[in-house]
């Protein structure tokens, strides 16, 4: 008999996903619960595990499209003799050899907005509809299947068309030379374009530096190590720094915020969860340290390497890459001196961290060699202001010059 496996509802909004990569061929004979398919939301990528045991019948959508949650994602042949013995078990009569079966979808308790329907759209595209004012359903989606962008909603927001002619201008197609490598632009590197584009189309973005002297925070570090070094523990630098900014944030809340266009208001967050940007083989990602403020240096520590182990081998889960209300991007030795990182959409600012080297510098009346690190902070100016992300970057800097209370941690 013939079981339909239907993407099932993955909850928090989600209302379809990109087939990412197929880990099944049509014939394989599959387990229970053996892994089937990788499929990518808006939220994380995910194994998709088989829910019968059987041979892989029809693989309904190719690597790259996106398929709609309740639709059918594969066919699997259940051996009837199986199916038989299951039924007799649970006293159910057997099915005749040609029945479909179909997976019972769970039941869905959001609103009829949220619900998978007709409309295609992603949660942000939801999102922006909402802020834009945007009925979806008179909008004509010119994306994978049907599906709305984000490019649609804004060009009927501005009273433009709504079929092709409202989606961005599609390039001319490149033209392949000998020795040209293509690789198709789906899965986690197109929804980081997706996610980046909303983000700048979206926030009014500026970017503010400032000069650290980290003398002090390398001598405390290494004496933080030498404390630790019989526990197996050893501190790199982002747990002082993540300390350093949970500090800046109870100061200045407005910086661990989000605007709610739709409501007409400016949400302060009360929780500290402060996102890494992380960069993986596969692209950008974000995991999340939650309740940041509440751990201490070694507990940071232990977390974040936590998260970097979990992301590097794609077993991060949806609740570790989502929900940060604050986020810093760091790429460690290679951090360069300055750069303008692009806001993690709907926050409202990113810290960047940049290399610490030793410059010359001012001591005094004296020029000195000193461990500097340059700060870049990228902020949303429809709801911060220069002169406040100036101050917020200051806290950080003060703090990460006069270390010497985060040791208080290690006492």
């Amino acid at each position: 008999m013939t079981y339909e496996f239907k993407l099932p509802d993955i909850g928090e909004g989600v209302v379809e996903g990109e087939v990412v990569r197929w880990l099944v061929k049509e014939g394989d004979v599959v387990r229970e619960d053996q892994p089937l398919v990788e499929v990518m939301t808006d939220k994380a990528t995910v194994e998709i595990p088989a829910p019968r045991a059987g041979r892989v019948g029809k693989r309904l959508y190719a690597e790259g499209q996106i398929c709609p949650v309740g639709k059918v994602l594969l066919t699997i042949e259940i051996d009837a003799a199986a199916t038989t013995a299951d039924n007799a078990v649970s006293g159910v009569a057997p099915a005749g050899p040609v029945a479909t079966v179909a997976a019972t979808p769970a039941v869905d308790t959001r609103t009829t907005e949220a619900r998978v329907t007709t409309i295609l759209a992603t949660p942000a595209t939801r999102k922006l509809a909402r802020e834009l004012r945007v009925d979806l359903r008179e909008v004509t989606g010119t994306g994978p299947a049907g599906r709305i962008t984000s490019d649609n909603v804004r060009a009927r927001a501005s009273g433009g068309a709504t079929g092709a002619s409202a989606a961005k201008p599609v390039s001319a197609p490149v033209a392949s030379e000998a020795g040209d490598v293509r690789t198709p632009f789906r899965g986690i590197r197109k929804k980081i374009a997706e996610r980046l584009v909303h983000s700048k189309h979206t926030a009014a973005h500026f970017t503010y530096v400032e000069e650290v002297d980290c003398t002090e925070l390398v001598a405390v570090r290494a004496k933080a190590n030498e404390k630790l070094a019989a526990r197996g523990v050893k501190l790199s630098y982002l747990p002082f720094i993540i300390k350093a900014t949970t500090s800046a944030l109870e100061k200045f809340p407005q910086l661990n915020a989000t605007l709610d266009e739709a409501a007409g208001e400016i949400v302060q967050r009360k929780a500290h969860h402060i996102g890494l940007a992380t960069a993986t083989d596969d692209g950008l990602v974000v995991p999340v340290v939650r309740d940041a403020t509440k751990r201490s240096l070694v507990e940071l520590a232990a977390e974040i390497e936590r998260l970097a182990e979990a992301t590097r081998n794609n077993k991060a889960t949806r609740a570790e890459l989502s929900g940060s209300t604050f986020t810093i991007t760091s790429l460690g030795s290679l951090g360069g001196l300055h750069a303008t990182p692009i806001i993690n959409f709907p926050e409202v600012a990113i810290l960047g961290i940049h290399k610490i080297a030793k410059r010359p510098a001012v001591v005094g009346d004296k020029i000195v060699a000193r461990d500097m690190m340059n700060l870049s902070i990228s902020v949303d100016h429809r709801v911060v202001d220069g002169y406040d992300a100036a101050r917020f970057v200051a806290a950080i800097k003060a703090t990460l010059e006069s270390p010497g209370l985060l040791m208080v941690d290690l006492i």
